[in-house]
């Protein structure tokens, strides 16, 4: 219905002569600026938008009122279709309508002049590259297919009664079938040399008529938008004026700039591509570059601005061999998690996700274990062996090379000092961390450094000690007199008990020669046994402390007994 309708608005429009997106449009309404079939589609979008109707409906009466219309009407459907174009990009819309919307670009493309309607031309496909996405394979040209039908027409035979140069003419415009098809060049060395040589006449003629600044900004056609053509004439009349313009140059220059992109892109042609054509591509591009910067006006702008695009194109070739990955990325969904429903954590074999990959690495893990080439943390000697080496002054290594100004190795080898060398560690707050090497890793005239003086925290600790060794020398000395009195009244008390015990034994053996039976006395013995005790430790108490003054006496040195006199 909705289409049978707008057939008779087209219709009726078509007979009325006016224009068909003016149709039904009041003069007297000046606010209200759109006639009957815009309002016809702006009720249809806002319908599919709301999904009252079906959303490709919008882009079948689109493609229906494109096609009832002139080349003249389509630019203004066109423009309403750019104003529409947020709306129409929308996702529900747009998986609806876009292969409707791909078709009806097309035949218009097919419909329209590639030299008359060049604007328009860009229009569309302006559109298109905005409507769909980077990713969508349909605009991609994939297998790199030229199009081999774009032929240019020249001369073949010289004209009479024209003074040119007709040798160069032919050279010239002969480029043109190599500009079509580069990919002929790349498998037929006769061909690329046939086109090396007819580039360098052009080059050569390039470089013997240099243009000036004032010839530049006299010719320049660019910014008048009525003369702009996309294909110049090839009359054999025009070259004289043509080899006079900066930007006909300037297109001559940029096809073989884009024809050397295309033989040097990585991985295409390196097989086909000897050294010496290679070499001459180079070559080749460093002298067009050249005649482009000195090409009026402003050269060097024209060259950059042209570099920075051949390098963005680089990007675009890689991610067509790649399979055109899609650069959009969709939004991580959270998954809700239901309130009586737990969530299940993951199980690993080993307990965490980095000992289940770590076990995973080797094949034989018990063999892997024990290997002999297993990484191992080292020993001593073999850790401090580098900086040994640089405090080696015969070895010649820099100061800035030194291992003692890695941070992180000296960090890990006072580590390993703490654990396995605990005196040597405990010389890192005198010697710094070049105290810490062993002994035996130094050469000798470096290993007296660290041997040499104690600090003065040593030679205090010893002053302290000889000062408490004296004290109790003093104290000895002064215990002496007492114990020797005492020990000799022991004495005379062990002598005197020992006198009755040989009396008590004399006693017993006669009463046993006599055959009596002897008849110990406890309480004596018991008396007895305390004396002989005390005088026996007595005794040793005297002997021990006369041989420690004696050895307390020979160690003391001169200043602990200056200490003990003052």
């Amino acid at each position: 219905m909705l289409r049978t309708l707008l057939q008779e608005l087209v219709s009726s429009a078509v007979q009325s002569g006016e224009e068909i997106m003016l149709y039904g449009k009041s003069i007297d309404d000046v606010d209200e600026m759109q006639g009957v079939i815009p309002r016809l589609l702006d009720v249809v979008l806002y319908l599919c938008e709301k999904e009252h109707v079906e959303g490709g409906m919008i882009f079948q009466l689109l493609e229906d009122l494109t096609e009832m219309s002139t080349m003249r009407n389509c630019k203004d459907i066109f423009r309403y279709i750019e104003s529409k174009q947020d709306i129409l990009g929308k996702q529900e819309l747009f998986a609806r309508g876009k292969l409707v919307m791909l078709r009806t670009c097309n035949q218009l493309l097919r419909r329209l002049s590639k030299a008359n309607d060049v604007v328009f031309c860009g229009r569309i496909l302006m559109f298109l590259a905005h409507f769909f996405p980077l990713s969508e394979r349909s605009a991609v040209n994939i297998k790199g297919v030229f199009n081999t039908s774009n032929e240019t027409k020249y001369e073949k035979d010289p004209p009479e009664g024209i003074s040119v140069d007709f040798n160069f003419y032919r050279t010239f415009w002969s480029l043109q079938e190599y500009f079509c098809n580069p990919a002929s060049l790349s498998n037929a060395p006769i061909k690329w040399q046939k086109f090396t040589a007819s580039l360098m006449v052009v080059l050569n003629t390039f470089d013997a008529q240099p243009l000036s600044e004032e010839e530049g900004a006299e010719n320049n056609l660019e910014e008048e938008a009525t003369t702009f053509n996309i294909k110049y004439l090839t009359s054999s009349k025009l070259m004289g004026l043509e080899l006079k313009d900066p930007s006909f140059r300037r297109h001559i220059l940029l096809q073989c700039l884009i024809l050397f992109d295309y033989l040097k892109a990585p991985g295409k042609n390196d097989k086909d591509s000897s050294e010496s054509m290679k070499e001459e591509i180079n070559s080749c591009e460093d002298r067009v570059k050249k005649l482009l910067e000195v090409t009026p006006p402003k050269g060097k702008d024209f060259l950059h601005s042209i570099e920075h695009i051949l390098d963005r194109e680089k990007n675009w070739v890689w991610w067509k061999r790649d399979g055109c990955q899609p650069f959009e990325k969709q939004p991580i969904e959270k998954k809700t998690v239901h309130d009586g429903a737990k969530k299940r954590r993951t199980r690993w074999r080993l307990g965490n996700k980095e000992l289940s990959q770590l076990w995973k690495w080797a094949d034989q893990n018990p063999n892997a274990l024990t290997d002999s080439q297993r990484v191992r943390t080292p020993t001593i000697s073999d850790y401090w062996k580098p900086l040994a080496e640089d405090m080696d002054d015969s070895a010649g290594i820099e100061a800035e090379y030194h291992h003692k100004n890695n941070r992180v190795y000296c960090w890990k080898g006072l580590r390993f000092s703490a654990r396995q060398d605990l005196e040597g560690f405990s010389k890192f707050t005198e010697h710094g961390i070049e105290g810490v090497v062993p002994l035996e890793l130094l050469p000798p005239e470096v290993r007296s450094k660290f041997q040499g003086k104690p600090s003065d925290r040593s030679k205090r600790a010893k002053k302290e000690e000889m000062r408490s060794t004296s004290h109790q020398v003093e104290e000895s000395q002064i215990a002496t007199p007492a114990s020797e009195i005492e020990g000799e009244g022991i004495r005379a008390d062990a002598e005197a008990s020992v006198a009755v015990m040989d009396t008590d034994v004399s006693a017993a053996t006669g009463n046993n020669s006599q055959g009596g039976t002897p008849t110990p006395e406890p309480d004596e013995h018991q008396k007895q046994s305390p004396d002989t005790d005390v005088g026996q430790e007595a005794g040793q108490l005297e002997a021990d402390a006369e041989v420690e003054t004696g050895m307390i006496d020979g160690e003391t040195d001169p200043e602990a007994e200056s200490d003990h006199v003052g």
